[in-house]
């Protein structure tokens, strides 16, 4: 799943594909590049962003998805808005990703089941702008795991196929390094739940305290593209069904790599 943000304000690429051609010929990059999915958000969910409306979001994203889809591109739409999945569904959005796991918009569940689309559920515990004090957690792994399969069982309970559900541990929502770590150890406790999961770990902040310069000063964004590739090549060893990145070729290439060595899985963990 390639990303493709048309915000002026994501953490790592805000600004650069505000423009409608600049975006639809970066989907059509992405793609070409080896994307299965592009993954197009018009409202930034970094930590402490605050809310636009549904109508600016709505007006990012439909225009692009038209274009991309016009070119053939697979597209998901990334919004926790049930009005902006249906507009960006109707425009030819074919997967719903949705990073409040449905807990934002109750409509959602609505737009979900009538589509019979792909939806992605992200475990979240609140918006960007106050979701790090909700970091709190005696077993990261265990609470993240019930918390999604709460949702799970609603999103079924609404008419969502189950067939259709797509599991997400929310790296970097409402979570510290230790957690995004443990999560990222512990994957296959959430793939026994039995729903394909995504993992999306890419130029995350975490990445860049792991990387941190002897003062402390994290990696800058453009330094965390190895780590990304390890985080996702670690990932799809485990079992996750895709993984969300920026760079897509150099994730391409490291998959093509690791199926050509017989696609080895790593064990699981002892506690799962």
């Amino acid at each position: 799943m390639g990303v493709l943000n048309v915000t002026p304000d994501s953490f790592s690429d805000g600004g650069r594909f505000t423009d409608l051609e600049a975006a639809v010929q970066h989907g059509i990059s992405l793609f070409r590049a080896g994307a299965d999915i592009v993954d197009v958000g018009g409202e930034s969910t970094r930590p402490g962003a605050e809310r636009v409306d549904a109508a600016t979001e709505a007006a990012r994203v439909v225009p692009v998805i038209e274009g991309l889809a016009a070119a053939g591109v697979p597209l998901s739409i990334d919004t926790s808005r049930a009005a902006v999945a249906e507009a960006a569904l109707a425009a030819g959005a074919v997967v719903i990703n949705d990073v409040s796991g449905g807990l934002a918009d109750p409509a959602m569940a609505t737009v979900a089941a009538a589509a019979g689309c792909p939806w992605v559920l992200m475990h979240w515990r609140g918006h960007s702008r106050d979701m790090q004090r909700l970091a709190v957690y005696q077993d990261v792994v265990a609470e993240v795991r019930d918390e999604l399969r709460a949702r799970a069982d609603a999103a079924i309970a609404a008419g969502v196929d189950p067939g259709r559900i797509i599991l997400d541990p929310g790296l970097g929502f409402a979570k510290n390094p230790e957690h995004n770590w443990a999560l990222s150890a512990h994957l296959d406790v959430l793939i026994d739940l039995g729903f394909p999961v995504l993992f999306a770990a890419s130029r995350k902040t975490y990445l860049g305290r792991l990387l941190a310069e002897p003062d402390g000063t994290p990696r800058p964004v453009p330094g965390r593209e190895a780590a990304t590739l390890a985080t996702s090549l670690l990932a799809a060893a485990s079992g996750a069904w895709g993984i969300r990145v920026h760079q897509v070729r150099e994730t391409a290439d490291a998959l093509a790599v690791w199926r050509a060595t017989g696609s080895p899985r790593l064990k699981k963990t002892q506690n799962s």
